[in-house]
């Protein structure tokens, strides 16, 4: 499934340039409003859902390497962040949805992780 079926689906707001959506493919979905977590247990090329829309978001992606990232609840980044995101690649999307929700729709979508063994 590629972004752009995800962004129609879910009928999510394109906060960047839409450039090559009809091209990315997620590998999966993590959702954590901790940079940590997401640091420690994103995977690259994951859709990351959070409800947190400041700067440092951006530099998470771009250091993981994400296929976008969404950001729940209606929250929206400052234009700083949106700049970033642009000069970084980094896809932002956004929904008044809570993450819970966004998850559960990724979820019916198809779009999962491998399974991690403990």
């Amino acid at each position: 499934m590629h972004l752009k079926q995800i962004v129609d689906a879910l009928h999510l707001k394109i906060l960047t340039q839409p450039i090559g959506l009809d091209e990315i493919e997620p590998t999966g979905g993590y959702a954590s409003d901790l940079l940590s977590c997401v640091m420690s247990g994103a995977q690259r090329g994951n859709v990351w859902v959070t409800l947190q829309s400041h700067l440092n978001i951006v530099a998470v992606a771009a250091l993981l390497d994400l296929a976008a990232i969404i950001i729940t609840e209606g929250a929206q980044p400052d234009p700083a962040t949106l700049e970033k995101a642009e000069q970084e690649g980094v896809v932002l999307l956004s929904t008044p949805l809570p993450t819970y929700t966004v998850v559960g729709k990724l979820w019916e979508l198809g779009i999962r992780n491998p399974e991690i063994t403990p």
